[in-house]
């Protein structure tokens, strides 16, 4: 069993989840396209969830958000769901779209640990040498959005009725949280290390010889395929990114405490003399309706 999860709000996470067998079940083309940018949008919405950035590969997906009022297990079960069922229905199946391993949500503690994995996200496909440059990606990358402040939009997949409750159209404008200053100065980093990073891929490929996959070639892909590479297995799934070492320190001193006190208030209710749970207990507080200790901020 793993260790229970603190969601708290006011925190930033990148989420990444893999399709099933790591089928292309994700390949791009418009109507795929635009059910991810619908299902995403919409659980954003609904939940209060701030999208900072996603990348939506051919078999998984990146995405940064802010999380405003801890609601980020309710968004990705809703988000995964939704396009879970778009997925199925467009490529005609019917068995599971995701991996059997849960989502990957790392928290990240610092300004510059969100800026990393923004770009590290947006650059996936020039470091798997599918296209030269983030923007030239044909599938969902919201970087140009993201930099440009331009608003994002979907349209309701064919999959939802008309007459149901999912609206018709959605949108959605990318958002820096405020604690990390200013926008401007935050862009110009993404935007510089994203170029340093498609400058270093090209020096690679000239090295090597080699070329890139291409926006054709890419479409064209099954979406039954899956890659040649090997995946790494029974590796550690962090649940916390942090670039300065006593943000990474405290935030695991504070992991820990949870910890004991979680356990400390799961042997009392065990026994019948319930105590309140630590703050950004999840799970029991939601589907038990245990008490817990309010939240103190320093």
């Amino acid at each position: 069993m793993t260790l229970p999860r603190q969601v708290l709000p006011d925190c930033c996470h990148m989420i990444t989840r893999r399709c099933t067998q790591r089928q292309f079940l994700l390949r791009p083309d418009d109507e795929l396209d635009n059910a991810f940018l619908y299902c995403l949008i919409e659980a954003a919405l609904r939940y209060d969830i701030a999208l900072l950035h996603s990348t939506a590969m051919a078999n998984h997906h990146h995405t940064t958000i802010h999380d405003r009022i801890g609601t980020l297990c309710e968004f990705m079960e809703h988000f995964h769901k939704m396009l879970a069922k778009c997925v199925n229905s467009m490529r005609g199946r019917w068995e599971n779209c995701w991996a059997s391993e849960p989502p990957c949500a790392v928290r990240l503690l610092e300004r510059d640990d969100v800026i990393n994995k923004v770009v590290y996200a947006a650059t996936n496909p020039v470091k798997d040498g599918l296209v030269e440059a983030a923007t030239d990606w044909p599938g969902v990358n919201t970087i140009d959005a993201l930099l440009e402040g331009r608003e994002l939009r979907a349209r309701r997949p064919a999959f939802f009725r008309d007459d149901g409750n999912m609206p018709a159209e959605v949108s959605i404008t990318l958002e820096i949280p405020p604690q990390f200053g200013d926008r401007d100065r935050f862009l110009d980093e993404v935007r510089e290390r994203i170029a340093k990073v498609e400058a270093r891929q090209l020096v690679i490929r000239s090295v090597l010889g080699r070329g890139v996959l291409g926006r054709t070639r890419i479409r064209q892909q099954s979406w039954r395929a899956s890659p040649e590479s090997h995946e790494s297995r029974r590796v550690l799934r962090p649940r916390l990114a942090a670039q300065s070492k006593w943000a990474r320190i405290e935030a695991l001193q504070r992991s820990r405490s949870f910890q004991s006190e979680y356990q400390l208030a799961r042997r009392a209710l065990l026994r019948g003399t319930p105590i309140p749970f630590p703050a950004g207990t999840y799970w029991l507080r939601r589907f038990m309706g245990v008490e817990v200790s309010p939240l103190i901020l320093n």
